[in-house]
């Protein structure tokens, strides 16, 4: 059910768009006032080096709506989201790009599908306006290669245009590249998810700022999210079974060699003996990281006092 007093926060993160976020907040407050809703809008300006400033400064005396939070320097769009989460009080939150690609008239169909039960809407792209080579191909085997490693099926990982209700941003906590892996992260707190299709425009202004040079750091990421989504509760689950089969096969490697050691051949200079050593002592090795791993998820969760569960709902009288 919809609730037209909820408050709805739009968070935008920008860098050099000074041509194009008065266009777009334009288009935004447009939309938002024709269908009546209760809004906050928050631009995020990630050290912009242009008059990105002065332009959203000016903006700031004729938008009621909006807050500006300027950044100290560039810190990335994993950063810039981060701030806006922080420091927004929706009910339900929106982010969109400030270079006027996303479409805002798409902003209430996701809206309506937060209020249909929904906890995270992700915007696909599915007729994308990018450069082929550049942006289109690269994007579309990220995407094969996060769905495939993170279990989490969806087209479109990277478009901003998405929907949250406020429960499942406070349970996240955004670092390194990880807003493209947001999805991801809302699922490991149980969040419903859905993908819409959303209208994709050219740009008009600038170029991309937030580019391909990225890839190795979503890679890398790519691996941490993976190990959280298998072992954020359980690492020695992961640490411990490798261990334990280096372990094992080490063992198995060491008796053959000592029995033929017993009768009577040379293994001083078989390959098999450093072979069986180096198993062993990364078997000892990785097990003990699953310990040492289990001790800082445990001191993690207790001072965070984070629950290694989200209750989606309570229902009968017995709710204490």
């Amino acid at each position: 059910m919809s609730d037209i007093n909820q408050l709805i926060s739009i968070i935008i993160p920008v860098f050099n768009e000074s041509e194009s976020i008065g266009f777009l907040l334009d288009e935004v407050i447009n939309v938002m006032a024709a269908h009546k809703f209760n809004f906050e809008l928050i631009v995020v300006n990630d050290g912009s080096k242009d008059n990105t400033h002065q332009v959203l400064k000016q903006l700031t005396l004729t938008i009621k709506e909006l807050s500006v939070i300027s950044l100290r320097k560039n810190y990335g769009q994993t950063a810039a989201m981060s701030a806006g989460f922080d420091n927004s009080n929706g009910d339900i939150v929106i982010t969109l790009d400030g270079d006027l690609q996303n479409d805002p008239n798409d902003i209430p169909k996701l809206i309506s599908e937060i209020y249909s039960g929904y906890d995270l809407i992700c915007g696909w792209r599915f007729d994308r306006k990018d450069k082929l080579i550049k942006r289109k191909i690269p994007s579309r085997i990220a995407n094969k290669l996060i769905a495939n490693v993170t279990g989490l099926k969806l087209h479109d990982y990277g478009c901003s245009l998405k929907a949250y209700r406020r429960e499942i941003i406070d349970d996240i906590k955004l670092y390194g590249e990880l807003h493209r892996f947001l999805p991801v992260l809302a699922n490991i707190e149980g969040a419903k998810i859905k993908e819409l299709k959303v209208n994709h425009r050219s740009r008009k202004y600038g170029f991309s700022k937030y580019g391909i040079d990225r890839t190795f750091r979503v890679l890398m990421d790519l691996f941490t999210v993976w190990f959280m989504t298998k072992f954020l509760t359980r690492p020695m689950y992961g640490f411990g079974f490798v261990g334990i089969i280096s372990i094992l096969i080490s063992f198995v490697m060491s008796s053959y060699l000592l029995i033929i050691k017993i009768l009577g051949e040379d293994i001083g200079n078989r390959p098999m003996l450093i072979f069986a050593l180096i198993l062993g002592v990364a078997g000892v090795q990785l097990f003990s990281f699953g310990l040492l791993s289990e001790l800082l998820i445990r001191t993690y969760h207790e001072s965070q006092s984070r629950p290694i569960y989200r209750i989606r709902s309570i229902s009968g009288t017995n709710k204490n």
